[in-house]
């Protein structure tokens, strides 16, 4: 048996926060990326999920934040996402670069390509093998909400942003999984619909998964919307002969089905209905999602609830060995780290 040691950590662009919670004066230009790194050197992360990520932006100090962090923490490879290209007005938003494709992702070999071109997004880093990478970028929400800011007093209206999700299939030491690193909308709704994709997106990547990231989804509505401890797109525990119905994304839909139908009180299977009852059978150990953590990470200074999670389909809670929120002094979120058995 072997540990690996699991993290995600939204990091609000590298910004420093005192005691109270407010924002500190970037770090002198020699190295504005020292207290990302140290608090990522500080995890010992093996795999890490990040947001809030910033690239060659003049607030982070022209810092590649993922390249930073993979240093620190002696990642093989990772991959950053850009959900958008552009800089932070003023107040609140975005000021998008005009004629910049929305999605570009950047890895070890693109350090320092692009520098001109400040971007934002997600990224995931792994001192793991990586079989594949892929990547992908959500619209915003049409509307935003007033939320509050670090460092500004009450509710300051903001616009929703494009979100990035970077997903990749390890090597471990039991075999492969599939890990993914995500950043869902506030917007409440909107966010569950990003999840929802996400669990389709990955869904003909080998589990188990790690479904990692700051979903701004609190307790356990995150694994609820993935289809909970019973369902998770075929994968999880379903009686083999439901009401009369039909397969489809993952569920018995109501109605007649000329594959498989309810006559004379039984249940007459075709072709594809006995394959999708073979699916179950086959990975039955496939329990659904669970959270593998359940402890609060925000606001860093005095946490109360839990944005930030570490989800999982085929990994049973017995191999979580140790959970923790360090306080690092970066972000207003706290990383949550999870210590599993394998």
């Amino acid at each position: 048996m072997s540990q690996l040691r699991i993290a995600t950590f939204n990091l609000l662009h590298g910004q420093s926060l005192g005691p109270d919670g407010r924002p500190l004066a970037l770090p002198g230009s020699t190295d504005p990326g020292g207290p990302l790194a140290e608090a990522v050197a500080a995890l010992d992360a093996d795999v890490l999920a990040m947001q809030e990520v910033d690239r060659h932006q003049p607030r982070s100090g022209l810092v590649d934040q993922a390249a930073v962090a993979a240093k620190a923490m002696g990642a093989a490879d990772w991959r950053f996402a850009a959900a958008l290209h552009g800089r932070p007005a003023p107040v609140a938003g975005w000021i998008p670069e005009p004629g910049v494709p929305g999605l570009r992702v950047y890895g070890p070999e693109e350090i320092g390509v692009g520098a001109e071109l400040p971007s934002y997004g997600t990224a995931l880093l792994t001192r793991l093998p990586v079989r594949q990478w892929r990547a992908r970028r959500f619209a915003p929400a049409p509307f935003g909400l007033p939320l509050r800011v670090a460092g500004r007093r009450g509710l300051t209206p903001v616009p929703d942003e494009p979100r990035a999700a970077v997903a990749a299939v390890l090597e471990g030491p039991a075999g492969p999984f599939t890990v993914v690193a995500a950043h869902l909308s506030f917007v409440p709704g909107w966010n569950m619909g990003q999840l929802a994709g996400i669990r389709r997106w990955i869904s003909d990547l080998p589990a188990p998964y790690l479904l990692l990231g700051d979903f701004n989804l609190v307790g356990a509505v995150p694994r609820t919307v993935l289809g909970g401890a019973a369902m998770v797109d075929g994968l999880g525990r379903r009686s083999a002969h439901p009401r009369p119905g039909r397969w489809r994304e993952g569920q018995w839909r109501d109605g007649r089905w000329r594959d498989a139908q309810w006559r004379d009180g039984q249940w007459r299977e075709g072709r594809e209905a006995r394959r999708a009852r073979r699916t179950l059978s086959q990975r039955a150990v496939l329990r659904g999602w669970r959270d593998l953590a359940r402890t609060p990470t925000y606001p860093a200074h005095r946490p109360t609830v839990q944005f930030d999670h570490v989800l999982s389909v085929g990994v049973p809670r017995s191999a979580v060995r140790a959970t923790s929120t360090p306080a690092v002094g970066v972000s207003d979120h706290r990383p949550l780290l999870v210590v599993l058995e394998v």
